[in-house]
């Protein structure tokens, strides 16, 4: 399995390179979902800073890719977007070549709606190219584009993290004014669009500095040969050298991008279709579209089988007591004789004998007759002390 980074991302298998860090497939097991995980060192103050800068955007919108978490260990970070499988606009040229003019239109106004999004937050992107729009692997179907990669984006009147002569961005999309090192604005992401439009429909990275020299010294010059006059009539808008003639916002540019697609009519019924397909591959194996595929935990054996236990008695049922009038069958008949069909009767037995009580003295005569013996005998005692006394 990956590398699990903080206890909860499981870094899968690389799929790009961002600005100032590697890209890889993640899954997160706490989500359950595979993710973009953008990794990079604590080299410097600056990089930290512009990573916290970045993963601090959230931009919830169907056409930017924003960050969605962050997480730390030891001397790295990262932090997490949405999987986007379809390559980028850099991808889809290199496949096919110059696309057709509507298909164009629909991914600029795809990009114009997401960069719209971003500006409302106060953000300048500072590096769109064709390599940082991105595609949904939409197949045949109608295209989807999500720009990416804020690594160098900055919020508006925040403070610059190199000095005012360096500038930060990819070399062919600055803006005229970022040579000579204004202030990032909106309209200088704009100017970047209108060069990324021309890489569309030419197929190859236009000459920022021939187009300035020819807007320069013509104005508006004449459209180049793979674009359409009313389309190029909005990308002169993009590409204008001064940016108070250029378009001051995303949506003003929409506007007058739906207009030109009316004029431009539905596509040709001889166009080759474009694919969007799935540029990131498989996934590596012992992983599945539900996470690592680890192997199942030991089944237990089963329990030695013991007999059942015995079911529980069945309760005598009662029968009721009858209730006609009893009569006693002896009553009926003497005791000596048996009952016809009468249960025999248990033997009787002798009754136990009382013990014998011990004899009794006689209480003698009653107290009538013991009365006079004893005063006869007295009086015989007494004549004979008498006797006694006189001889």
């Amino acid at each position: 399995m990956g590398e699990l980074f903080a206890g909860r991302y499981e870094l899968v298998d690389p799929i790009g390179r961002g600005g100032v860090g590697a890209v890889w497939r993640a899954w997160d097991r706490r989500r359950r979902r595979y993710v973009a995980a953008k990794v990079l060192q604590q080299s410097d103050a600056h990089t930290l800073l512009r990573f916290v800068r970045e993963q601090g955007l959230r931009i919830d919108h169907p056409h930017v890719v924003a960050p969605m978490s962050w997480a730390a260990d030891d001397d790295k970070v990262l932090f997490t977007m949405d999987v986007v499988s379809g390559g980028s606009l850099a991808h889809l040229i290199g496949d096919y070549g110059p696309l057709p003019p509507q298909y164009v239109c629909v991914l600029l106004d795809q990009l114009l709606s997401g960069l719209a999004a971003v500006h409302a937050e106060g953000v300048v992107h500072r590096d769109i190219k064709p390599a940082n729009v991105l595609l949904e692997a939409t197949g045949t179907g109608r295209p989807h584009v999500r720009l990416s990669d804020f690594g160098i984006a900055m919020r508006k009147g925040e403070p610059r993290l190199t000095d005012a002569n360096y500038v930060m961005g990819t070399p062919g999309y600055f803006a005229p004014e970022q040579m000579l090192g204004d202030e990032p604005d909106f309209p200088a992401d704009l100017y970047a669009v209108g060069l990324t439009a021309l890489y569309l429909l030419t197929g190859r990275k236009p000459d920022a500095e021939a187009l300035v020299e020819r807007f320069t010294e013509h104005g508006t010059p004449c459209a180049p040969e793979e674009v359409p006059e009313p389309l190029w009539h909005v990308i002169a808008g993009l590409l204008q050298p001064d940016p108070g003639l250029r378009f001051r916002t995303a949506t003003g540019a929409r506007k007058a991008l739906a207009a030109a697609v009316e004029m431009l009519g539905p596509p040709g019924a001889d166009e080759e279709p474009i694919e969007v397909f799935d540029q990131l591959g498989p996934l590596p194996a012992g992983f599945g579209p539900d996470g690592p595929q680890r192997p199942a935990a030991p089944v237990p054996p089963p329990l030695p089988a013991y007999p059942p236990p015995p079911p529980p008695p069945v309760p005598q049922t009662l029968q009721p007591v009858s209730t006609r009038a009893y009569t006693s069958p002896y009553e009926q008949q003497p005791a000596h004789q048996p009952l016809a069909g009468a249960l025999p009767q248990p033997l009787p037995r002798a009754l136990p004998q009382p013990l014998p009580q011990p004899a009794r003295p006689s209480a003698g005569p009653p107290a009538k007759v013991a009365v006079p013996v004893l005063i006869l005998a007295l009086l015989c005692l007494g004549i004979g002390i008498w006797a006694l006394s006189a001889s």
